[in-house]
This record gives structure tokens, sequence and C-alpha cells, in this order.
């Protein structure tokens, strides 16, 4: 493994600023190890044979190591280096045809490009001559930009060996080299970490012979691994392998330890510390599979000795389209503004070195829409022989559906009834018991119906309804009303007119379930009671009972006349 080291910027009057480097390179101890001999390889003269590891090229006339050097390498010094290669000790001229063979990690580079392959929020890209643009998906991005996400904004780079460099929220890079070689096409890329975080996850660079580095203040490292993190937190740079090995050490000490997958560690200024394990995955509890709300829930199982929780939603299993993230304290996490469709959660423990452990992906669908109504009644309780089911109306449905059921699990489903236009329904189909109902609001969409998620569940009891006992005239100066009751009830008993009791007679609140009046005078009368529960619910009144007060014979003092047979009363 080749070290590769750049001068670093002072970040303290305290300690001597250095780099945190990355690095996958192609070893130029291949250089030597070929047995082969130059004048053994033949070829077209003029033409090239190119491989991961090395180009081949076939000499023309006149063609020396110190032409070809400055051909293939820019530096007409590298003779040397190739002519050991080659077994040919002195730079002199190659017989045509004559196989001389260049290392790839001498090429000469040429500039390459990064491309936007996922992008959410607003992204912006500072170019190298200082000019400031949005970025789009499908951008294309130069050497000498910065990359730099704002608040729930992300974007994830696609390089041209289809290695991925994801960066979230908060987080500024520096695309500080962007090279590919000449004739292998080898990836030479350096991101430089200057804010918040970054995630690489790298093409194996054994098969190109590629080069791939992500420095950021404080401590150089080697990366032997295709997938890893680096971020700037409180405590320095921590550094977080997932698959493969990092070398991680000061400049002087460039391989101080080896953190190998699932450790990590944290590099101050004065130190390496020393390899910790990441914090294992978390789960989450079962339900999150189906979300059919607008703000999304996830609750986790909590992991020992975790801090925090980070928790990224995506589009693809790999978490590199991220279009929501967040960190939070506690274990149970919610998300807003996302559209409905399928979706992959993916949360990882966070530590008291700041340390991100393994994360864990699980897919979920997101189906909130339509949105369904907001339930009005029945709510508690109802006291009548009829019910009246009542919802608000949404302004996108064509129908809306209902149902009701015994159980809060809506396994068995007593009505069941969709295409409602309007807002409510009207039923005397239940019997008195305890029911669960729910409405779902259903949409034209595409030519099809499309029916939403359904609403809260709302419970009510339907208890027997208010009636009044028979109403008698038995004659008597005084009427006497009665009506069945339970502990705890109020009462308001009405007498009226007109059975639509538009003209109230009698109105009078109560604690008790009776009343006795003054007796009316001769006419057709309306009587309802409504009781006021216990608990404060107010049910419907009762049906009006109708009852007549019809003429009698009374004595001088205005008491009824009575005989044998009851209070006389005049013969039509």
């Amino acid at each position: 493994m080749k070290q590769h080291r750049t001068p670093s910027t002072p970040i303290s009057n305290k300690s001597k600023a250095v780099l945190t480097r990355f690095v996958l390179s192609a070893a130029v101890t291949t250089m030597l190890s070929s047995s082969a001999f130059a004048q053994k390889l033949k070829g077209n003269p003029g033409t090239i044979s190119v491989t991961p590891a090395e180009v081949t090229y076939y000499a023309l006339e006149r063609d020396t190591l110190t032409s070809i050097a400055k051909q293939f390498t820019d530096k007409p010094s590298n003779w040397e280096i190739i002519g050991k290669r080659n077994k040919i000790g002195n730079d002199r001229t190659i017989p045509v045809g004559s196989g001389i063979v260049i290392p790839a990690e001498l090429l000469a580079e040429e500039p390459s490009t990064a491309k936007v392959f996922a992008l959410a929020g607003k992204v912006i890209e500072i170019k190298k001559n200082g000019n400031e643009i949005e970025l789009e998906l499908g951008s294309v991005v130069s050497e000498g930009s910065q990359i730099i996400t704002g608040k729930n904004s992300f974007a994830t780079l696609a390089l041209v060996d289809d290695s991925r460099v994801s960066v979230p929220s908060n987080s500024q890079i520096n695309l500080a080299k962007l090279k590919i070689t000449k004739f292998t096409k080898s990836p030479r890329t350096e991101i430089k970490l200057v804010q918040g975080k970054v995630e690489s996850k790298v093409t194996p660079l054994t098969q190109n012979k590629g080069r791939y580095e992500v420095t950021s203040p404080l401590a150089i490292a080697g990366v032997r691994g295709t997938h890893f993190r680096v971020g700037i937190n409180d405590n320095g740079i921590g550094n977080e392998v997932l698959e493969g090995g990092v070398a991680v050490g000061k400049p002087e000490t460039p391989n101080a330890m080896l953190l190998p997958a699932g450790k990590g560690n944290v590099v101050s200024a004065t130190s390496v510390g020393k390899a910790i394990e990441l914090l294992p995955a978390p789960s989450l509890v079962a339900g999150y599979q189906l979300q059919e709300r607008p703000i999304l829930q996830f609750e986790l199982n909590p992991v020992g000795n975790a801090t925090a929780y980070r928790a990224q939603i995506s589009t693809d299993a790999q978490a590199q389209n991220v279009v929501s993230e967040l960190f939070s304290k506690e274990a149970r996490i919610k998300f807003d503004g996302l559209n409905d469709g399928a979706y992959f959660i993916r949360v990882s423990a966070v530590d008291s070195n700041h340390l991100e452990g393994i994360p864990a992906t699980h897919a979920f669908v997101l189906k909130a829409r339509p949105e369904p109504p907001f339930l009005l009644q029945p709510k508690h309780k109802v006291r009548s022989e009829s019910v009246s089911f009542k919802w608000t109306a949404t302004s996108t449905a064509k129908f809306y559906r209902l149902q009701v059921a015994n159980d809060a699990q809506f396994k068995n489903v007593v009505l069941d009834q969709d295409k409602i236009a309007d807002v409510e329904l009207n039923t005397s189909q239940l019997g008195l018991g305890q029911y669960f109902w729910r409405v779902a609001t259903i949409i034209e969409k595409n030519g099809q119906l499309d029916q939403g998620p359904f609403s809260p569940i709302q419970a009510f009891q339907i208890l027997a309804a208010q009636s009044m006992n028979p109403v008698v005239d038995t004659g008597e100066n005084t009427m006497n009303f009665s009506w069945p009751a339970e502990p705890g009830q109020s009462f308001l008993v009405q007498i009226a007119h007109d059975p639509e009791f538009k003209k109230i007679y009698f109105s009078k609140d109560l604690d008790v379930a009776n009343v006795s009046i003054p007796r009316p005078e001769i006419g057709t009368y309306y009587i309802r009671v409504r009781a006021t529960d216990a608990d404060r619910f107010i049910g419907n009144f009762s049906p009006a009972q109708k009852f007549e007060i019809q003429l009698r014979w009374t004595t001088g003092n205005g008491e009824p006349l009575n005989s044998v047979g009851g209070t006389v009363r005049p013969v039509n």
C-alpha cells in the first residue's frame, strides 16, 4: 500500500493540523513482479493492449523508454521505472514491435466527472470559479466543486467506476480530485470532508487499480475496504468501518492500528483513539410495515449504551436515494411530508463517542391517501332505536366506505357499506351492545376507484332508548308523569301542544324520574323526556307520547266528581 500525503491547514493554535485519508491504491510493487521480458512481447507496432493493472505498448521505429514514458506518463523521468519493469537497463531505442509494459500506477491522468445519482431538498454546488448553482438530478459536477447540503437535504454522487458518495444533510465536501488514468480509465478520487459526514461505498479497486481518498481534519487512514463513513463531531474525527478495513494513525505513524469491519474510533488533535465496537443494528417493533397516516411512526427496540438514533428514509435498499433523515434521542421516530409509495427505513444507534453503529434496513409502504374524514357521531353512546353515523366531507371524495364491527380489530364486521355518496348513514340494523366504527375515503384515480386508509376507530355503545311510561288522564287535578331511569341520571321533560314541540306548554330540568303538574286545560298534548347520564352524555329525546285532557264533572270545591267507575264525565 502506497501512502499519499498532502499538506494540511491549521485548525487550532494547540495542535498541528493533519489529514484523515482513506486510500485505496494500486501497489507499485507489482512493477517488478512479472518475469516477462519486454523483448519477448511482440505485437503490431503502435498498438496497445490494456488490462486494469497495466498497458502494453508495441514500439514504433525510433521509440525509446524516455519517449514512451513521456507519451504514457507525462514524465520522461519515469523511463527508469518502466525500464526496471521491463528488465531494460538503459534508455535505448526499442526494437520495432517490442511490447513495453507500463504499470497503471504511472499512467497520466485526465479530468473526470461525477453525476448526481440521487437528490432531495436543496443542494448547492460552488464551482471552482466561484459560481453557485442548485443541483438537480442528473447534474454533472467536476473537480474543484464544493457540494453543500442543508437541513433535510441529501445528495448521492456516482463516479465513473460506479462508486457512490453519499452526502447527508448539513454537510459539505470538496471534490478535490476527480480524474481517471489514460487508457485504463482507473479512477483517481479525493474527497475532502469540510463539515458533517460523508458515506462512501466504493467499487472494489483491485479490479480497476484505482485510488479513492477521503480526507478530513486530524488523522490519516488508509482504507482497505469498500464501505465506510467519516464524520466530524465534537470529539474529533469519527471513523466507522462497515466493510473491509481501515489503517488509522497520525502522519508520523500512519498505520498505528487497523480498524476491521464493525469497528470505529475517534482521532483527536492529540491522539489516535482505540478501536471501539460499533453498536449493533436496532430492530423495529412490529407493525411498521404499513404506514397509513401522513405522519409516519416507527418504534425501535432500545439498544444498550445508545445515546441517540439516526434514521433515514430512502427509495432504495442501499440508502443512496435518501429523501428524509433525522436524529432522535428517543427510541420513537416520526417522519412527515412524504408521498405515498414504497420506501426503506435505515436505522442505526449512536454511542457516547458520537460513533454511528451498524445500520439495519427495513422495507415499508406508505398508503395514507386519500386521507380519511373525521368522525363526528356517534361518540361513546347512543340511546336510540336507530343510529345516525356522520363524518366530515373530504374535498376529493367520490364515495365513502363505512364499517361497523363488534371488535376493535374488525374481525367481526357487522356492517360494511361502500359507495356512500353522502357524509352520513342511518341504520336500525344494530342491536344493543358495544360497537366500533370507521370510515374511509374513496376517490377516482386514473379512471379507477382508489380507497384510502380507514379513519381512527371510534367506539360506541347502543343502549336502550329513552321512553315514557304510559300517560293516563285519571281526571284528578294533578297530572303525574314518570319514565325509566338509571342511577345518576338527570332529565329534561317537555310538554307541548304540537308534536314538533314548537309550542312548549311545560319544560323542566329534573334530578328524579317523575314530575307532577296541575291538570292542563282540555285538549291534546305531547310529552317527551331526555336523559343526561352520570358521565355527562346527553341522550336523545324519547318518542313524543300523545295524551288527551278530557272534560269532567267537578264538585263545588273543584274536586273531580267520582263514582264507582271512576271520574264522572259528561256524556257526548
